[in-house]
Order: C-alpha cells, then structure tokens, then sequence
C-alpha cells in the first residue's frame, strides 16, 4: 500500500484525523488530498475596489483548500448537542459532548488562548425568549473569529507538514474498492492506494459524494436543505444579546405553517460575504476578534428548513434552483430593505444610498419576494417581528436583507456506530457525511474515526 491512511478533504473533519492519528500513531503513513489551495494561497479575488463582487473562480477560495469553508467563518465552535448535527446519536452524548471540548483544548493550544467561551448558561435572555414565543438554544461556544481561526489553522498546519503528505489542488475524482481490502483513489496526477480511508469532503463536495455512494453502492437518504436570508443591522441593536452570549441560536415557529426559522451564524461587529458553491453565488458572514477589524454592523442567518418525502428526494436540488434564481435577476446576492420588501416594491439603489445602515458587501438592490417562495418569505418577516420584541429596532425599515443564503446539506450516508460505510475501513466523516452541520461536530467526528484506526 502507498499509505496507510488516505484522508480526502483537508477540512475540519480531515484535519484533526490527520492530528489525532499523528498523535496516537506517529509511525503511520498518513495523506492529505484537496481540491483547494494550501491556506497561505488562499484569496478571494474580491477586493472593493477593482473586484467588488463574486467572478466565479474555478475553485472557490473561501469555500475550499486547508481549513475547508471554516477557514475563513466567524471561527464559532459550539460545544453542544442540541445543534449542529446528529453525531451524538452515533457515539453517545457524552462522548460527543467530551471530543468537542477536547476539540477546543486543541484550539486554545494553538493560538487561540487569549479568546473567550462564551455560555448560555444561567441567562436572563431564555426567559425574555420564551416570553415572546422564541426558544433560546443551550450552548458553549468559542469565539475564535476569523483572524484567530487563521492563526489556529497556521500553527496546526505547521505541525502535520513534516509528517503528513498534503497533496493540494488534486481534487480525488474516484474512489474503488480493492479485491482483498483497501481502496484506491484517482487524481488528476495519478492513483493511490492505502489500507483505510476518511472521506471529509464538506458541504461543497456534496455532488462528487452522490456519484461515490452511486458507484460503490452506499446507501444514502435525502437530508434537509436551509433557506433564507442574511440579516445586517446596527450592531447596538443586538448588542444585549451578542455582548453576553456571542451568538444566540433562537428558534420560532410561525403562526400559520407552523414552520421552524432559526438565527444562524451570527457575525457582531462583522461584514456580508459571498460565497462560491458548485458555481451558484450564495451570501454568508464573517467577523474578526481583532477591534481594528470590526464594522458598526452585526449580521446573522434566518434560515427555514425544508425536508423533503417521495417521490422528491433532491433538497439540494431545490436549494440551487432557488440560488440561481436569485444570481439570474441579480447577477448574483441581492439586497433588499426590510421596509422596502414589507411594502411590497423592489429596493434600488437611492434608497440603498439614502439607508442608515450602510452595507457592507456590494450586491444588487431588488426585490427578494420574486426569488424566495412567499411562505418562506412569510416566515422571514414573522421571525423579524418576533425577534424586534427582545431586540427592538430589529424590524426596522432600514434593516438589510441578503439573498438567498442557502446551507446545502449532504444526503446523509448510512454508516455504522464508527462512522464506517458498508465497505469495512471506509469512514465518511464531518459535513460530507450528512451527520455533522458545525465546525465542532466536524472536527470531533474526525478524532472519533482517527482514534478507532489507531486503536487497530
């Protein structure tokens, strides 16, 4: 065998196996592939001035290469079950709940010791939520922000370098199956054998993962899709709650469908961002822990899921067609005043200027109700409401809304108690798996499945 282990994906998930196995097992011959840069070459081309908005680059620098699309998020690790995937139900709560605060000790280890845990517990917000029909999400989570999340990422690279083969910009196109155990994966450079292997492609690989699953006859079913909008308003509106908690992860259910929104990646003192999925322009948030680097804004998801029964079983599918819909009237994201979309009539590029808020990603004003089917859109707008009775100002006129924010989940692909597909040494790991949706639950599926290698 070339190697021992051949892990695909240098995202979370990909990482802290490659960490853990040179850990526990030093003596193994462990390889890294990624169809994305090493991250001293990751750039968006995106600049504000001669660049000032997506240009659809053959591999997408924010969602791609070393650190995977959490390379350059808001660096949040919740420690907690009640959101960001379903790892618990695999490997048990509590061994759950320990792999993410060893995940975080790791973290803090490697530069990220100066950032603050923040904790939901004991606040005085659960109860105002509940006062106003909303469900404040327990959680602990980690602050690193996007700085920070560099840093951490660097200085963990630099210790896997000498001992682990990375091989960058070599997208794997197929995996098979050995006579007599083992697999080997071809690239665009070649093949490669080894005894195991970890897949942990993400969310942006979830295509290249369906013709996998088709190929080597993996059994999968059809997993949610989320769709909404991006948030952006004045960051002293949602200072109550972002000053004690960071990110609050608040639920509600509307009236009428009685559909779930949800807030979700929430950026205090942050900015807007494209982003780049299978060529479909979609918007995200980012924020810094470094003062200098923060805006006057705070921005956050809401976000509807849709699950999906026979005979339609592509979420994804209806995720993109909803994405492309928008990058069509829009050339890409478009923005819309909340005011505006309430009074029925497309935002344009007067009243934009004419805003208190001023964006700070460069999108096209429009009319969101023409892109977003209209109980999504219902839903929106009633969660908006809701949310202005624990944050007044919320509903605002001048309130931004971003579309469409899409998170496209993996088909979730059936695997055992080890994480392990029905072909015996083959893992599917972190948010390619369908099983894990965070950076915590990523990166703790990745020590799960590295510590059972090591034990055999």
């Amino acid at each position: 065998m070339d190697y021992d282990v051949i892990i695909i994906g240098a995202g979370p998930g990909g990482i802290f196996s490659a960490y853990e196995l040179r850990k526990k097992k030093p003596g193994l011959k462990v390889a890294v592939f990624e169809a994305g840069y090493s991250l001293e070459k990751r750039k968006c081309p995106i600049d504000g001035v001669k660049v000032k908005s997506c240009i659809k680059c053959q591999t997408c620098a924010i969602m791609s290469g070393f650190g995977g699309a959490g390379a350059f998020s808001d660096g949040k690790y919740n420690i907690t079950n009640d959101f960001g995937g379903t790892l618990y139900e695999y490997i048990g709560r509590e061994r759950a709940l320990d792999l993410m605060r060893y995940v975080d000790d790791i973290n803090v280890s490697h530069g990220g010791e100066n950032t603050k845990m923040y904790s939901t517990a004991g606040t005085h917000l659960k109860k105002l939520c509940m006062q106003n029909k909303l469900s404040l999400l327990d959680a602990s989570v980690r602050h690193l922000g996007t700085d920070i999340n560099y840093i951490v990422l660097e200085q963990l690279y630099n210790e896997l370098k000498d001992d682990i083969d990375f091989f960058f910009q070599t997208p794997v196109q197929k995996i098979e199956a050995l006579q007599g155990g083992g697999y080997r994966i071809l690239h665009k450079d070649g093949s490669a054998e080894c005894d195991k292997c970890i897949i942990s492609v993400g969310r942006s690989g979830s295509k290249w993962m369906e013709t996998v699953c088709q190929d080597l006859e993996i059994d999968t079913k059809s997993n949610r899709v989320d769709i909404g909008v991006r948030v952006e308003l004045p960051a002293v509106i949602f200072s109550d709650l972002t000053d004690e908690l960071y990110e609050s992860k608040i639920v509600y259910q509307t009236a009428k469908f009685e559909d779930r929104v949800r807030t979700f990646c929430m950026n205090p003192y942050g900015s807007v961002v494209n982003e780049n999925t299978n060529g479909i322009v979609t918007v995200n948030g980012h924020s810094f822990e470094d003062p200098s680097k923060r805006t006057e804004n705070t921005n956050f998801a809401l976000l509807v899921a849709k699950h999906f029964s026979e005979p339609f079983r592509d979420s994804n599918g209806y995720g993109e067609s909803i994405a492309r819909l928008s990058n069509m009237l829009g050339g890409g994201v478009i923005l819309q005043r909340f005011g505006d979309l309430e009074r029925g009539r497309r935002s344009t590029e007067k009243r934009i200027a004419e805003c208190t808020v001023h964006p700070t990603l460069a999108a096209t004003p429009g009319d969101l109700s023409l892109v977003l089917p209209k109980r999504i859109m219902d839903g929106i707008i009633e969660m908006i409401h809701a949310l202005d009775k624990v944050a007044p100002g919320t509903a605002n006129d001048d309130t931004l809304l971003y579309g469409v924010e899409v998170k496209f989940y993996n088909m979730e692909v059936k695997l055992n108690e080890r994480l392990e597909t029905n072909h015996p040494g083959l893992f599917c790991i972190g948010d390619g798996s369908g099983v894990t949706h965070s950076l915590s639950h990523a990166s703790a599926s990745g020590v799960y499945v590295a510590d059972l290698i090591a034990e055999e």
